[in-house]
């Protein structure tokens, strides 16, 4: 079973600008004289049925994908302009392996933001409730 792509290597591409008519069999195709392919995937817009526009694709080897980006970037494929580049990591997702709200320090500046927030509420709702009693008064 292929591996999921490697995106801190200079083996593994993007590629954007997809038709939607393109297929994994296609980009193959397309890839393919630039040397062995290890893994191909196109993200899938479930709600749409169709890819997202856009896939990843890693050679083998570093120099085959550098032959890919020299050659595919700009070129077309089923009339639109492809592009073609190093992938690269997403550095939220895949930099961090803790979550967000694991430290204390995302709770203190969470609850610090929604309290200075109620406080200042509380304050116009004060005045405004000034405001009324010397109206009725």
């Amino acid at each position: 079973m292929p591996q999921a792509p490697t995106l801190q290597s200079r083996r593994a591409l993007y590629i954007g600008g997809l038709d939607s008519a393109v297929t994994e069999p296609t980009l193959r195709a397309a890839f393919l004289p630039f040397g062995p392919i290890q893994h191909i995937e196109i993200p899938m817009d479930y709600a749409q049925g169709t890819h997202k526009g856009f896939a990843f694709l890693e050679f083998v080897d570093s120099d085959d994908a550098n032959d890919a980006i020299y050659n595919m970037d700009g070129a077309e494929l089923f009339g639109k302009a492809l592009t073609v580049n190093v992938a690269q990591a997403d550095k939220m997702k895949l930099g961090s392996s803790k979550a967000l709200w694991s430290t204390d320090d995302w709770y203190r500046e969470s609850a610090g933001d929604k309290q200075e927030g109620e406080n200042s509420k509380k304050v116009e709702g004060d005045e405004g409730d000034k405001a009324t009693g010397e109206l009725l008064g």
